[in-house]
């Protein structure tokens, strides 16, 4: 009897741990399939990327993206903390990882970090490949081709990763509106002409350059529609082509004050830009000069607020 009451027992036990596996097969299956679903692929100029929803740990070397998760109240974990825009300020609390320069990862400092995802942009696309071994890397770069399509779906994949949609869509509206308001005000027959200030030199950009947002996407006509846009770096020019264009704007992107001068301070740019000869011109004369803030148009352009802010900048100009 007594055996029989063993036997009934373990045979009872059995279904109960063949029951208990039985579920626990069932929740690593239901597991396994929420996870593929949380995994969002992500199409960008070097391929497409997997990449986890609400990543966790974020390495971001784009200040334009970075700016927009900002915006979105997205955290992010590690950043280059060296040239961070003065707007942006708050990463360079040592709550944040820094991970090197925009130039010069540090490689060691990622791997420290093992982050969910790398973000970055052109001034790291050599090293897309590095990167990639660390973590799921996507490169969200402005196209300065079609820009206000190319930041327009960078903010909506920032949005889809990170569940923000609505609010990333919401954002997207208001400088969208911003944009074509600032193109209604535009007088066509206005001239500008875009140069970026450098060590004492500068250099012309026109259509579909790195700043060619002004003429491309805001209405403001090219005082020379032949600059070769092909170089980041744009067109190397001299003040006597300046008075030769004779533009009636001219929108200047002082790199030196954002670079190489100390905590922004004045760079003598003005004093390099206003000389004899740039004094001859109708930007000049009419009080046209203007002094784009490089934190938004030479470090961050392509996020939220920086492009909300070059609106902003060129609106306020063009209305003097």
């Amino acid at each position: 009897m007594k055996k029989s009451l063993i036997a009934i027992m373990f045979a009872l036990f059995t279904i109960v741990l063949a029951a208990c596996g039985a579920q626990d097969d069932k929740k690593d299956e239901s597991n396994g399939s929420k996870e593929e679903q949380k995994t969002i692929t992500v199409k960008h100029d070097y391929g497409e990327t997997k990449v986890p929803a609400n990543p966790k740990k974020v390495v971001v070397f784009d200040f334009g993206t970075l700016d927009t998760m900002n915006k979105l109240g997205i955290d992010v974990t590690g950043v280059p903390q060296d040239n961070v825009p003065s707007y942006l300020k708050e990463y360079k609390d040592s709550k944040y990882k820094n991970v090197g320069g925009l130039k010069e990862p540090d490689f060691e400092a990622i791997n420290e970090i093992q982050p969910d995802l790398i973000i970055i942009s052109g001034r790291q696309a050599d090293s897309y490949d590095k990167f990639s071994e660390i973590a799921p890397t996507i490169y969200m770069g402005v196209d300065t081709k079609d820009y206000m399509k190319s930041f327009e779906s960078n903010v909506k994949t920032i949005g889809q990763i990170f569940d923000k949609e609505k609010q990333a869509n919401k954002e997207l509206s208001a400088v969208k509106d911003s944009v074509q308001q600032l193109k209604d005000k535009v007088d066509p027959d206005k001239k500008g002409l875009i140069i970026l200030a450098s060590g004492g030199k500068i250099s012309a950009y026109g259509t579909q350059s790195r700043f060619g947002i002004i003429h491309d996407e805001f209405g403001v006509t090219p005082s020379d529609k032949n600059i070769d846009s092909k170089s980041p770096h744009g067109q190397t020019a001299s003040f006597e082509y300046v008075l030769k264009q004779n533009p009636d704007y001219l929108f200047v992107v002082d790199r030196d004050k954002v670079v190489t001068s100390e905590d922004g301070k004045d760079s003598g740019a003005k004093k390099t830009v206003e000389n004899d000869l740039v004094k001859k011109t109708n930007a000049y004369k009419d009080g046209h000069i203007v002094y784009l803030d490089p934190n938004y148009w030479y470090l961050s352009g392509g996020g939220l607020e920086s492009v909300a802010e070059m609106v902003n900048e060129v609106s306020s100009a063009i209305t003097k």
